[in-house]
């Protein structure tokens, strides 16, 4: 089926995909019950591509900054585009989420198992985990 633009169709209108009935794209897909799908463009593909790398230079230069002034600025650019730092310190230890990196002792056996100290720095993409923080958790003394 041919698809043109409608030149009766009024200005606000304009952007809507019209065939030669004059019926829309989307009240046509929606008299059948079909969703219109946009497959993604090869634009929208790079621009996605180039996002993670970009996040991913980011990351590398984090865990090499010395200044604490240039991590701050890292991560709150990162985290403007949805990337946050991931820092789990006194949350209780979860494998699925934090890897572990050792353990201290305690005498708490409330502490047993809770994060004691994020070593390094864990990202999430949104709800997506890039990097699990590697942590030190709290473990009770065996006697």
């Amino acid at each position: 089926m041919a698809w043109f633009r409608n030149k009766e169709v009024d200005s606000a209108d304009d952007t809507d995909a019209v065939d030669a009935e004059g019926t829309r794209a989307e009240e046509a897909a929606s008299n059948t019950g079909v969703d219109v799908v946009a497959a993604p463009s090869d634009e929208l593909k790079r621009a996605l591509a180039d996002r993670q790398a970009l996040i991913q230079l980011c990351l590398y230069a984090l865990d090499r900054a010395r200044s604490g002034g240039v991590v701050e600025r890292l991560e709150h650019g990162l985290a403007g585009i949805g990337v946050t730092a991931l820092r789990p310190d006194g949350e209780r230890f979860d494998p699925a989420r934090h890897e572990a990196g050792g353990a201290v002792t305690t005498e708490d056996p409330a502490l047993d198992g809770v994060v004691a100290e994020t070593e390094v720095t864990g990202f999430a993409d949104h709800e997506r985990l890039l990097r699990a923080p590697i942590v030190t958790v709290y473990a009770k003394r065996v006697s």
